[in-house]
This record gives structure tokens, sequence and C-alpha cells, in this order.
């Protein structure tokens, strides 16, 4: 936990220096200025925020125990055996199955399961993804992967503003004029770069692991596992900058494997996460 708050701090820095390169791209000193005070806010509002623009970009909405109870039974199940506390619990209505965890510590967390991923699991599949869930959770590396998603999404719309730019400045701006346009269209890039930089697929590979011995049952998760990555590549979600970096959050990769979904992929293979928790079982 002590390591997974260094990295934190270290990926803020990084991202907040990023962001800065971009305000210098744009203005010069005066960008420069206007961006060292959006890497503050932008900072403060992901650390505190980055669940509900998390939530909010797959458009999930909060239920209760009566609208879903097996989710509750099944969470408040692992979540008393692991002495933590209850996380808040939503559901997206997209038909693409998958789940997700976000919340910067295990009691501020929330998890969120697709409409998709609760019809086609069964209940130790879906005990399993919970348990995979909620192990990030435990292990504070979401906090990692939403303040990630909240600073890459700034910068890469920032990127955008590339489009707006004159193609060359006056000899009054103190710029880099259009050697910085030409910087600015792999902005973008290499935001996304640096979300796979911090988000190691490594990070996957633990929580399958630690998401199996919480629930005791690697092949239901290597079950589930299977069923979610054809569900994914059947119905591939939109490609669009605010999914793409919260893509990074879910236990599979949401979009084709072209494009701007391949960009950001931080997902390790789903037929070596699958042969590592069958081998799991067998030692088991």
């Amino acid at each position: 936990m002590r390591f997974n708050g260094v990295k934190t701090a270290a990926l803020i820095a990084a991202l907040s220096a990023l962001m800065l390169a971009v305000g210098w791209t744009l203005g010069g000193s005066m960008g420069l200025a206007i961006a060292l005070i959006v890497a503050l806010g932008t900072n403060g509002f992901a650390f505190f925020f980055s669940d509900r623009i998390a939530l909010r970009s797959m458009r999930a909405h909060p239920v209760g125990e009566v609208e879903a109870p097996i989710l509750y039974r099944l969470v408040r199940e692992l979540s008393t055996s692991s002495r933590q506390p209850m996380p808040r619990l939503y559901i997206s209505e997209t038909m693409q199955p998958n789940a997700f965890a976000t919340g910067r510590n295990p009691r501020n967390a929330a998890v969120c399961c697709t409409r998709g991923i609760l019809k086609i699991l069964d209940e130790n599949e879906l005990r399993a993804v919970l348990g995979h869930e909620l192990s990030h959770v435990y292990n504070r590396d979401i906090l990692i992967s939403s303040v990630a998603a909240a600073i890459a999404t700034v910068i890469t719309y920032l990127s955008h503003l590339a489009i707006f730019l004159p193609i060359g400045r006056t000899d009054d701006d103190d710029g880099p004029g259009l050697v910085g346009a030409l910087m600015m269209l792999i902005l973008g890039p290499l935001a996304a770069a640096v979300v796979q930089m911090a988000i190691s697929r490594t990070r996957e590979y633990q929580a399958d692991a630690a998401g199996a011995r919480l629930t005791g049952d690697p092949l239901s998760l290597a079950s589930a596992l299977r069923k979610i990555d054809a569900g994914t590549r059947a119905l591939p979600l939109p490609q669009d900058p605010e999914l793409a970096t919260t893509s990074s959050l879910m236990i599979a990769n949401p979009f084709s494997g072209a494009g701007i979904g391949r960009l950001f992929s931080t997902h390790p293979p789903t037929a070596e996460r699958v042969a590592r928790l069958e081998r799991m079982a067998g030692r088991r």
C-alpha cells in the first residue's frame, strides 16, 4: 500500500508536468501559468471525484438491495470476510458484459456492473468477478488508475485544441509556434502512453490471483473472463476519449482491437489470464 502511495504521487507529478508542457505549447508563459492552475485543480478534483468521473462515463446509476439482491449479497459476503466496509453499488445499463471498481480507498469505493455482465454470468462467476474488483480496492491500486484516467482525459481534450492553433506566431509571442502545434498532435497518444506505463498489466494478474484467493474459486473467474472476452468482442463500446481513459478500470478491454481502444489498452491477453488461473486451480 505504501508503494502504491509513492507510485500515485509520482504519477501525479508526471502528468502534471505534461499538462504544463501543454500550457507552454498553447500559450507560452501565459499558457504555462494557466496550465499550472488547471493542473492543481485537476489533481485535487481527480483525487476526490475520480469515482464520479468513471461512473458518469458509463452512465451508471446507484442500485439498492431491493433492485439487486444477489449483487448485494455477494458483495456483502466478500466484504465481511475481508473485514472491509461495504462499497457503493452501481449498474450501467450497457449490454456489454463488464465491471469495474473505483474510489480512492475502501471507505469511498464503488463497484459497477453492467447489465450485460449480470445477464450472462452465473452466481459463482459473478462472485469471482466481484472478488477481482474488490481486490483492486483492497490493494489501493484503484486510486492510481482513477487519477491517471482523470488527468489523462484533461490532456487528451487539450490536445484537440491543436486544431484551433494559428499556423505561425508573431515575433512578440514567446510560445514555440508551428513546432508547438505539431507537438500538440502527439499529446493525445502521449497521454495514453503515460496511462499504460502507470497502470501495469501485472496489476490485472495480481487482482486475478487475489480475487481467486478471496473467493477460493479461480476456475469460476477463468470461466467468467472467457464469457466477458466474447461479449466485449461482440458488443464493443464506442471509442471516445472519456470512455477510453475509464477503460483502464474495467475487468476487460471494452473496445475493439483497433484505433483508440488499442492505444489505451492496459489489459493483458485473456488467454494468459485464464491459463494462470487454471494453473492456480491445479496447485490448489
